[in-house]
């Protein structure tokens, strides 16, 4: 049975019925007749407009993946604009990652396949969001390691929490293996205490490196050639660190 649609747009139409279908029976329930049954268009659209199965999967993966990123990014825009302590926005955004995956299991799946997430603009979104959440972070002058080093570090530990959650049965998952597995990642990127004044040539040259772009006084240019300079520094010090 067809579902009532208000939106004319046959693509958004399609890629609703293909999220919930596949929300709700998994990547088996996102056939063609079915989505085009429930979309109330001919299967001959869905070729037209996403070429087949896989295609129409990934438009839906981007979608939901989309929305979700869109909601993460006002939180940190808020965050920001509130004053909230950037490691407490920090790991709500870690909570909400995690929490995001496991109940998505076959959307993260689709989207933790490195081929796809490097071609979807919406998991390039969400990478930024998790950069500035890190660059409010360095910000305080607690990060050891480079900001590039700090979001690969929780992203790679995100993904592989979500994964091993995802391989055990619901009622066998640990717990406490999300929160663990974050504070290992804090103890490895941060100091317990700002760094600004206690002789720490990283975290003083990460700081300054994160509030270059805020240097209004400065020329665009002059902004970027000083991010250069601090980049650098900041790659030799990770070397030796």
């Amino acid at each position: 049975m067809s579902e009532a649609f208000t939106d004319e747009d046959p693509r958004t139409r399609i890629v609703t019925v293909a999220a919930r279908l596949l929300r709700e029976d998994g990547p088996g329930a996102v056939t063609t007749r079915g989505v085009a049954q429930a979309a109330g268009v001919q299967p001959p659209t869905i070729y037209r407009l996403f070429g087949d199965k896989d295609g129409l999967l990934e438009a839906v993966a981007e979608h939901v993946m989309a929305s979700f990123v869109a909601a993460k990014s006002a939180v940190v825009d808020a965050a920001s604009a509130d004053g909230i302590d950037p490691l407490q926005d920090l790991h709500t955004g870690w909570q909400s990652q995690i929490e995001f995956g496991v109940a998505n299991p076959d959307l993260f799946r689709l989207l933790s396949d490195p081929g796809r997430a490097m071609n979807s603009a919406a998991a390039r979104t969400g990478m930024r969001v998790l950069e500035a959440r890190v660059r409010r972070v360095a910000e305080t002058g607690r990060l050891r390691v480079s900001e590039q080093r700090a979001v690969g570090l929780i992203h790679a530990a995100g993904v592989g929490v979500v994964t091993t959650l995802l391989a055990s049965r619901p009622d066998l998952r640990d717990e406490g293996l999300a929160e663990d597995i974050y504070a290992a990642v804090l103890a490895r990127v941060l100091f317990d205490a700002p760094q600004f004044h206690d002789g720490s040539e990283m975290a003083t040259t990460v700081a300054f490196r994160a509030l270059v772009p805020e240097l209004e006084m400065l020329s665009s240019s002059e902004r970027q050639l000083m991010s250069e300079w601090l980049d650098r520094a900041v790659s030799s010090l990770d070397r030796r660190s």
